[in-house]
């Protein structure tokens, strides 16, 4: 039996309270490690339940949550750092490792909540005359702890827990499975074209990274792949139709039946029959706990109210933005008929793969100017000074790089202090697109506040990833690497989630930081953060060409400002459809019954009841779906639109405040938002949270004006 002496050398158990050292951790400390910390856990809870060493009426925090919290965190903060690395340095290695240890781990907290005997003890305390002494933020902790319990199966008859304990196993392993799936269609395909004649229009950096994507897989001319950074601007700038049209179809059919094939032809990566397990499970797991799907028992843990409340709130907006969006439509149709020859009825339609690139056309010459001339005023190390400096203007504390232990050589570090320069958070940025890292953008905890009962400290860590374009040679030199301004939003947004887990004032782990915030409420401070990107305060002092420095002219950031709600009909509805499919899927759909076609068809329909471009046949973009089959999204995905009527209601107290002292980066309304909002951390209900702030229920208005779909089109 492995002891924890027998580990004092295991990068993945030895940091203990601090932070891993990534780099030293190989596949085979995984097992070693999380075995001795699932026994040190399951140990702490035969010592929660032994009665006569804790009799119920002597239950308090110190004796019953703190020794729990101890060794489910160390074990959660190790698993964590196993779930980090699998995302942004995955390897045949570390997949094994992961995928061995993660039936283990998760039936551990499967078992946690189905406990008993720990519900009973946990409801004692609750009813306790100790409770009442309690904090808010520890009772806050109990009350979830509650309601997890419940929602965990601790109520369920003895012989229904064995299937629903199965559940979650399955579901942890399918989830596993998707994502695999997702990144290695994603990073297995690539494109290499030989003739540069075949890539009219595409800007020098882009053709740039393309070079040295082929030089890293040892060929010569242009290689292209289906990571966002190469995949995108191809859609947006090459003139060359057949070349858009094979990465479209590559990109929105991966991990499906009509993705590409490789090697033997084994489709090893279809996604098809994953989708219809989990959804199978999420439905068995809602009527084993007594709800009629899995869409009402998420909502146990959310802001909204009921099933029909979410899908009322849906299709509000669906029918306020489709005017807008039938006249985005019309305009781009009209627009590409006439200067790109691609008409509807002409002998070249207009097909999906040319919408990013007609799109794009119609931009610049409606508005005279082009996404990539804007990206290169926008260097990553500016902008990121620029972001510091509004986060430091609004929540009064610095940012300084850090030394911490990295686990990739373009991953940076940083610290964040008070005022008096006491070190309060760390955070790091893993900024780039790579083989092996997952796709998209996220922020993750790597470790959160808690206060001991000695009174010290554990101060809180982040992950902010993100998957731009690296850097590049142009012409032999190697410059900083620049992004899109919608990259920079990305990079905003990501931060305001950072913030929020960050700057808690909250010692109670379980209620700090991001933690026990309600699901669709979480992305308040990210989607909040992203309105300074359009603030011309903001975008000069981030801003700087790359060759002359120059910061972006006023002219082209007005440019910007009038196009800043471009087509956002288009890409509302687009979002809506996300949202509802996600919704239907996890309320009215049978998928007992039902087989795969039935997905698609759903999806569809929804797209031909609310969007006005039809969906194409040969989509299967559900198969890449992670963010509901794989990233904790699952009847989740309206939350983007719930939280952004909250976050523009908040972000309008910024720019009431602009109007009387001319500026939005207003210290006393930041102070204020950092005291109501990012330090309450999940302490008490996210509702409570915003009339505190605001002083009032939130209203839609602020979130039609910001989006440009205020006024009624006929």
């Amino acid at each position: 039996m492995t002891t924890f002496s027998d580990l004092k050398d295991n990068p993945l158990f030895s940091f203990g309270r601090g932070i891993a050292n990534y780099a030293d951790i190989k596949p085979s400390d995984i097992h070693p490690a999380i075995t001795c910390l699932l026994q040190a856990a399951e140990k702490a809870v035969e010592h929660a339940l032994d009665c006569q060493h804790i009799p119920n009426q002597a239950l308090t925090w110190d004796n019953l949550i703190e020794p729990l919290e101890d060794a489910t965190e160390a074990l959660s903060r190790s698993w964590g750092v196993v779930c980090h690395l699998n995302n942004v340095a995955d390897t045949p290695e570390l997949r094994t490792a992961y995928g061995a240890m993660l039936p283990l781990v998760t039936a551990f907290f499967s078992s946690l909540g189905q406990n008993l005997a720990l519900y009973e003890r946990f409801k004692a305390l609750s009813q306790s005359p100790i409770f009442k002494e309690l904090g808010p933020a520890q009772q806050k902790v109990v009350e979830n702890s509650l309601r997890d319990f419940r929602l965990g199966g601790a109520e369920l008859a003895a012989e229904v827990k064995p299937r629903f304990a199965a559940i979650q196993d399955e579901q942890a392993q399918l989830s596993k499975a998707f994502s695999d799936h997702v990144l290695d269609a994603t990073d297995a395909f690539f494109h290499q074209v030989l003739n540069r004649q075949e890539l009219q229009g595409l800007p020098e950096d882009v053709l740039a990274a393309a070079a040295d994507q082929a030089k890293q897989k040892g060929l010569i001319g242009w290689v292209f792949t289906l990571q966002y950074p190469s995949y995108f601007p191809l859609q947006q700038y090459a003139e060359n139709r057949a070349l858009r049209q094979l990465m479209w179809e590559a990109y929105l059919t991966r991990a499906s039946e009509l993705g590409p094939q490789y090697g033997n032809g084994q489709l090893a990566w279809d996604n098809t029959e994953n989708i219809l397990m989990q959804l199978r499970l999420r439905h068995e797991e809602a009527q084993l706990l007594g709800y009629e799907n899995y869409a009402a028992l998420s909502l146990a843990a959310k802001m909204a109210g009921s099933v029909a409340e979410v899908e009322r709130f849906l299709n509000d907006i669906a029918q306020r933005a489709k005017p807008f969006a039938k006249t985005d439509w019309a305009e781009l149709q009209d627009f590409a008929s006439r200067e790109l020859n691609l008409g509807l009825n002409g002998d070249k339609p207009l097909q999906p793969w040319d919408m990013a690139f007609a799109s794009e056309k119609l931009k610049q010459a409606r508005y005279d100017f082009s996404e990539n001339e804007v990206k290169q005023f926008f260097p990553l190390p500016k902008v990121l000074d620029g972001l510091f400096s509004v986060i430091q203007a609004l929540f009064g504390v610095q940012i300084q790089a850090a030394h911490l232990p990295i686990w990739h050589s373009d991953v940076q570090s940083f610290a964040v202090n008070n005022v008096d320069g006491k070190t309060i958070a760390y955070f790091y940025l893993d900024p780039y697109a790579r083989s092996g890292k997952r796709g998209g953008a996220w922020m993750d905890d790597a470790r959160g506040r808690r206060e001991f009962p000695d009174g010290t400290i554990q101060i809180p860590v982040a992950y902010l990833v993100c998957n731009f374009a690296p850097p590049i040679e142009l012409n032999g030199i190697k410059r900083e690497p620049t992004i899109t301004h919608e990259d920079v939003i990305t990079l905003f947004h990501e931060s305001g989630h950072g913030m929020h887990h960050l700057l808690t004032q909250v010692g109670a782990l379980g209620v700090s930081g991001i933690n026990g915030v309600e699901w669709d409420a979480v992305e308040l401070p990210s989607q909040f953060m992203e309105n300074f990107c359009w603030e011309w305060e903001v975008v000069e002092k981030m801003s700087a060409q790359i060759d002359t420095q120059e910061p972006l002219p006023k002219a082209l950031f007005d440019k910007m400002l009038a196009a800043k709600n471009y087509h956002n009909g288009l890409s509302t509805l687009r979002q809506i459809i996300l949202s509802l499919t996600d919704w239907q899927l996890h309320a009215n759909f049978d998928a007992k019954t039902a087989n795969y076609s039935a997905v698609i068809q759903l999806a569809s329909s929804i797209n031909a009841k609310l969007y006005v471009i039809p969906q194409a046949p040969i989509s299967r973009w559900p198969n890449s779906f992670s963010h509901i089959f794989a990233g904790g999204y699952a009847a989740g995905y309206y939350s983007y639109k719930w939280a952004e009527v909250l976050s523009a209601d908040v972000y309008s107290a910024f720019e009431d405040a602009a109007k009387v002292n001319g500026s939005v980066l207003d210290a006393k309304t930041g102070a204020y938002y950092r005291q109501e909002i990012l330090a309450v951390g999940g302490s008490r209900p996210a509702a409570e949270s915003f009339k505190a702030f605001r002083g009032r229920e939130p209203t839609i208005d602020a979130l039609l004006k910001h989006g440009g779909l205020s006024t009624i089109v006929a």
